[in-house]
């Protein structure tokens, strides 16, 4: 892979060049090297000295080095195994070493340990992935202060009739509460990134609310499949009949509960979202307590998502 040209490089990266070792940019490394945006994102972290912090993507250390000093333990998880040793060797002499754990390998493949604050720079082909993973980790964290691309960290926060809107938003808002911190300028990282960025904060809601995550998570596909369309035209697609009458029949097997010879899947669908006034809803207006009911609605009636 040919170097990376650059007139103004940070001191770290030149050490890594002259080690042989290049950002793979296809893989979402790019390096925050701002010591300024990185004292912002340690800051809004609000880390305490009882805190065991979760890094994910720690490259050379710049944030490393920072969290090392307000938290009372850091678990970094890197794939790259040449971050990792430089890592090691950046570290190795100082008083850091022994608050530093590093986990080798893939963050999605990877059984998270016990942390109370997450702070990551996520490239973004894991960026929904891992999201999820982190809401969904037990035991609860406090809060994860993560970097995104821009447009993906707006759809977090995006509300129903933003053009933005979309089942990542209702999703991420179920699970926790969405707040953009700070904008940060692609001239911030080595190499520079195609686009911009933001630090977004996630405070998982806790206690989470009383559904089954995979059953709302089949719902919000089906709305979202065309925003913009009427539910009660969604839930006349083939597909989407053909999928919640299988889901039926197992649910009434196990429930002992006897089918009629003549049960039309297609008219239960429709009789539920008018009874629930849902019909002429679309997925682009709903917010969340509007899919808990309808979530509620069906799921009453014994029409299941998983």
């Amino acid at each position: 892979m040919p170097k990376v040209k650059s007139d103004k490089k940070s001191r770290v990266h030149g050490e890594m060049s002259k080690q042989g070792i290049f950002f793979d940019k296809g893989a979402g490394q790019h390096i925050l090297k701002n010591p300024m945006v990185i004292t912002g994102i340690v800051d809004k972290s609000a880390i305490l000295p009882t805190d065991t912090v979760l890094e994910i993507g720690p490259g050379t250390g710049n944030l490393t080095a920072r969290l090392l000093e307000k938290a009372k333990r850091v678990v970094a998880c890197e794939v790259d195994t040449r971050l990792v040793a430089e890592l090691h060797k950046r570290f190795q002499n100082t008083p850091f070493k022994p608050k530093l754990e590093i986990i080798v390998g893939d963050v999605l493949k990877t059984e998270l340990p016990f942390f109370n604050v997450c702070v990551a720079n996520i490239p973004y082909k894991i960026s929904s992935p891992l999201v999820f993973k982190l809401l969904l980790h037990r035991p609860f964290f406090r809060c994860a202060v993560l970097m995104f691309q821009r447009e993906f960290a707006h759809r977090l926060v995006a509300k129903p009739g933003d053009s933005l809107y979309c089942r990542l938003s209702v999703n991420t808002q179920l699970l926790a509460r969405v707040d953009l911190l700070m904008k940060v300028g692609r001239n911030n990282f080595r190499p520079p990134p195609k686009v911009e960025s933001n630090v977004v904060r996630l405070e998982p809601r806790n206690p989470p609310p009383p559904i089954n995550f995979k059953e709302w998570d089949g719902l919000t596909r089906i709305a979202f499949l065309r925003k913009n369309k009427r539910l009660a035209s969604l839930f006349k697609q083939t597909s989407v009949v053909t999928a919640l009458d299988k889901n039926y029949r197992i649910h009434c097997s196990v429930s002992n509960i006897s089918i009629e010879p003549d049960f039309d899947m297609k008219a239960k669908l429709e009789a539920i979202l008018v009874e629930e006034g849902l019909a002429e809803m679309r997925a682009r207006n709903m917010d969340v307590d509007d899919f808990i009911r309808a979530l509620h609605a069906f799921n009453s009636k014994g029409i299941h998502f998983t």
